[in-house]
């Protein structure tokens, strides 16, 4: 008799590897697996079920907007899409003259910005500039912008003209020319370990991109709605960019993705030039309006803010040998590691009923729902200074073994 590990190595594609568990429901910050084992969820499924799970308000959205109309062509238009555009264009402070495409992924809404680069720069203006250690999606276009070659080498030819550069300003500084369509950030590089960008580096950019006529496109997929203790990582920077992707966060655990466009670049698509079959129907807007919604009445914009500090003082509070640092903004969070065990502290986490997960080998990345509170911060500790002394321990016994 087969084991749920064996359907889902014989029936899934293997690009995920090995699952760690069964999760069968969810409530808040809590899941549980098939042998009825709790979890405390700090990764909320990386950023994205902002408000928990099952919250009733994700719920009721659901259930009302499935009830009502769930799909038609974009050759119409509903109210839960307006709406949405609306808030989030609000949000952004995108203006008046801002427009927003819709799509289901984070990686899509990055292809629509690839896209937008191209038809800003046209022939005169084929450089894209994005940056080391970047990332933007898995998709060819969005794989094109990001960095990593071992993502990129099995698929090689990319789309050409992107071009990775340091994190710095004054590589920044050196790669501008007129011939730039667009320079593409992530205010916090998730997937490189939570890593920010220098101070002043998107004021930087700001400044270069109007100079040389560039597009400034800001990835605030993983940093987006609230994440960071603003409702966008380049809020904190005080600057206004040309377009912002996001998804995540925004859908609390519904798939959707958003390019919000500012200003002139508002009008560069025209009819035909874009489009997707689902982007943007009624059911996955209207949950996604729903959820900032409920993310701005209860204030979890403030609270991803004041959680994330109290958090990072519990983890440098503990005082393990094994923290070297924490990195972020909010509730994107990233424990710098003394060693490359990452994966280890990962494993002994989830052993002791708390979900996290392995950056790279040198960091833990945290990024619970938005909505914590005392009690899930309490627990987190005890949990998390339980994995790290074990793996500490396992370190200790090792060195013996080879003395």
């Amino acid at each position: 008799m087969s084991t749920w590990q064996d359907d889902a190595e014989n029936d899934l594609v293997l690009n995920a590897g090995r699952r760690l568990a069964l999760l069968t429901r969810g409530e808040g910050s809590y899941l549980w697996d098939a042998d009825g084992t709790r979890h405390l969820d700090f990764l909320a499924g990386i950023a994205v079920t902002s408000l928990g799970h099952a919250h009733p308000v994700f719920v009721d959205a659901v259930s009302t907007q499935a009830a009502t109309l769930a799909h038609v062509s974009n050759y119409f238009a509903t109210p839960p899409q307006l709406a949405l555009a609306a808030r989030l264009k609000r949000l952004a402070g995108a203006g008046i003259d801002g427009r927003v495409f819709f799509s289901n992924s984070g990686a899509e809404a990055n292809e629509a910005a690839f896209k937008l680069a191209r038809l800003h720069g046209g022939a005169s203006r084929p450089r894209i500039i994005a940056l080391e250690n970047g990332f933007h999606g898995r998709t060819m276009g969005s794989l094109a912008l990001t960095a990593k070659s071992s993502m990129r080498a099995p698929f090689e030819p990319m789309p050409g003209g992107v071009e990775h550069i340091p994190a710095t300003i004054e590589a920044l500084e050196a790669a501008m020319d007129d011939r730039v369509a667009a320079v593409i950030v992530e205010p916090i590089q998730g997937e490189a370990g939570v890593v920010e960008l220098p101070d002043g580096y998107l004021q930087a950019a700001r400044s270069l991109t109007l100079t040389h006529g560039a597009l400034l496109i800001v990835d605030e997929i993983q940093t987006g709605a609230g994440r960071t203790g603003a409702w966008f990582g380049f809020s904190h920077e005080g600057i206004t960019p040309d377009a912002i992707t996001l998804a995540k966060g925004i859908g609390g655990g519904f798939p959707i993705g958003a390019l919000v466009t500012y200003g002139a670049a508002s009008s560069l698509f025209t009819p035909g030039s874009h489009g997707s079959t689902f982007g943007g129907n009624p059911l996955a807007t209207a949950v996604a309006d729903a959820v900032l919604a409920e993310i701005e009445r209860a204030g979890l914009v403030d609270n991803a803010a004041r959680r994330g500090q109290e958090l990072r003082e519990i983890i440098t509070g503990l005082g393990s040998p094994l923290v070297a640092g924490v990195r972020g903004r909010g509730l994107l969070i990233g424990v710098e590691l003394s060693a490359p065990v990452a994966g280890d502290v990962v494993g002994a986490a989830q052993a002791h009923g708390l979900i996290v997960n392995a950056a790279n080998p040198e960091t833990v990345r945290i990024a619970p729902a938005l909505t914590i509170g005392d009690a899930e911060l309490a627990e987190f500790h005890d949990l998390f200074a339980a994995a790290l002394a074990d793996v500490s321990a396992s370190l200790t016994d090792s060195g013996k073994a080879h003395a």
